[in-house]
């Protein structure tokens, strides 16, 4: 009965005003969620998968819509004026095929009618990827490297075809030459064909009977080869260089693969990197810091001079504009360089320089002794106080004895 069936928006999840790509998608969901192949043995799955799919079967259809936007569920009763016609319910009208497809090539790992090109056209080779160190300042101007790669070029025996000399391929007896088969399987709406990757000749549409023996049929040698990476000014560690056409040969005259060369920036005593930004940090005397004057900082491009200014502290921040790493789309553009000023404490003194360190301490608020109004008298006062300290402690030891 009519009144016994739900709504087909409701059913699916969409409004009324719902496009086809939005009831395609919402079904597509829903018949991939429920279908009986992914729900072996659950009759409750099964009954709204055929619900989901009478639902498309009318929405995704612009006649049958406008009826039952009209008539309702008794459209398809054959009780309705200007209804009739559909006698009940029609699934060989729907359009099933790219949905079945994109569900039995996930079920049966290939693709859908829709998605089963053959393979046997023109295919890019695959990309080779390889990893080279350089260090910090190569990383910062760029460089030129050597890397050696294996790479397969064509069989100068076959020509490249794979086949003995005097011999060629022959078509595939599996797929006849296409690179594909189709095979079916049955579902409640009829027969869904899914189509697949020849097995038998991997998707050439060519088998080969008698193999050459340079190259073991494959069509193919290997050889070592040198090719010279650039490496740009300002790749940063991780990054990686594409040389075209220098990878795996393409099949079927499809193009080379590329080589992929992943940069590693070796680490730098001295300088650190953050983007386009070099940091480090340079040690300052007392005398510089307090006085003023010239300090040599190391940077990429060489050393500079920089003037201190008197009174500088410690951990002061100063700027090198320019001294940085370039960047990658415009070597002319660079970044900065970040030094951060440390006063060094001096560890070992000698004599003399103790004696005019205390001359200055003297002279500059006398640190060393501002809490000692008499450094002797204090001396001794504490000396006896700390005698004095250990016979009380061993008289409350005595006192504080238990008693038996």
């Amino acid at each position: 009965m009519a009144e016994s069936k739900r709504d087909y928006y409701e059913v699916l999840g969409v409004s009324k005003d719902a496009d086809d790509a939005a009831i395609k998608k919402a079904y597509r969901a829903l018949a991939k969620k429920y279908h009986p192949d992914m729900n072996p043995g659950d009759a409750e799955a099964e009954k709204k998968f055929k619900e989901a799919s009478e639902a498309y079967a009318v929405l995704s259809d612009a006649e049958k819509r406008r009826q039952y936007d009209q008539f309702g569920h008794a459209a398809f009763e054959g009780g309705a004026g200007g209804a009739g016609g559909f006698g009940g319910f029609d699934f060989n009208g729907a359009d099933f095929g790219d949905i079945f497809g994109d569900i039995f090539g996930d079920l049966f790992g290939g693709g859908g009618r829709r998605g089963g090109r053959a393979n046997n056209g023109p295919m890019k080779g695959a990309n080779i990827r390889k990893s080279i160190r350089i260090t910090f300042e190569e990383a910062v101007f760029g460089c030129k490297k050597e890397l050696e790669v294996i790479l397969k070029d064509p069989c100068t025996t076959c020509g490249g075809t794979g086949a003995k000399p005097g011999t060629s391929p022959e078509t595939c007896p599996k797929c006849g030459g296409k690179g594909k088969v189709v095979y079916t399987s049955q579902s409640f709406f009829g027969t869904v064909q899914n189509v697949q990757t020849c097995p038998n000749c991997g998707g050439s549409g060519k088998v080969i009977k008698e193999k050459c023996t340079s190259c073991s049929g494959t069509g193919y040698t290997s050889s070592k080869k040198k090719i010279e990476v650039t490496i740009p000014a300002g790749i940063d560690n991780g990054q990686s260089v594409r040389i075209r056409e220098k990878g795996e040969p393409g099949t079927n005259g499809g193009p080379r693969g590329d080589l992929l060369v992943e940069v590693n920036v070796s680490r730098h005593p001295i300088f650190q990197r953050q983007d386009m930004h070099i940091f480090s940090t340079v040690p300052i005397s007392f005398a510089q810091a307090a006085l003023g004057g010239d300090v040599k900082i190391q940077t990429v491009d060489g050393a500079v001079i920089y003037n201190v200014k008197p009174g500088t502290k410690t951990d002061t921040k100063v700027r090198l504009k320019g001294k940085g790493v370039p960047s990658l789309r415009n070597s002319a553009v660079r970044g900065d360089h970040y030094v951060t000023l440390v006063i060094q404490t001096p560890e070992k003194l000698s004599a003399e320089a103790k004696e005019a360190l205390r001359r200055f301490d003297e002279l500059s608020g006398n640190s060393l002794h501002q809490n000692d109004s008499n450094p002797e008298k204090s001396e001794k006062k504490t000396k006896r106080k700390g005698f004095m300290d250990k016979v009380k402690a061993v008289s409350y030891t005595h006192l504080t004895l238990p008693t038996t």
